[in-house]
């Protein structure tokens, strides 16, 4: 049960990190796709959260690194397009070098 809510948090963290990818045009196609990925996910997982409050404390208190990861993390297991796994491998990179 535990795992379960940790992949959601993985998945909603991923859909920021995503969100946070403005030079990638194509991103609304791969959010929604994520976000069927997340609606699938909690149809077929039993978890104890209040979905949106769980979501809305990702998108303000975690960082935007953390995101990235889970973002890629996510873009592998879908086969999403490399570009994009490129490109947030690059913003990261970038925030690290900061």
């Amino acid at each position: 049960m535990e795992e379960n809510e940790n992949l959601y948090r993985l998945y909603v963290g991923a859909y920021y990190g995503v969100l946070a990818m403005d030079d990638y045009p194509l991103k609304v196609y791969i959010l929604k796709d994520i976000e069927n990925y997340i609606k699938d996910f909690v149809l077929h997982h039993y978890i104890e959260l209040d979905l949106k409050s769980v979501a809305l404390d990702i998108e303000k208190n975690v960082s935007l690194d953390v995101k990235l990861h889970d973002a890629l993390y996510l873009l592998n297991q879908m086969n999403a397009p490399m570009e994009l796994v490129f490109l947030v491998q690059n913003k990261l990179k970038d925030l690290e070098s900061d």
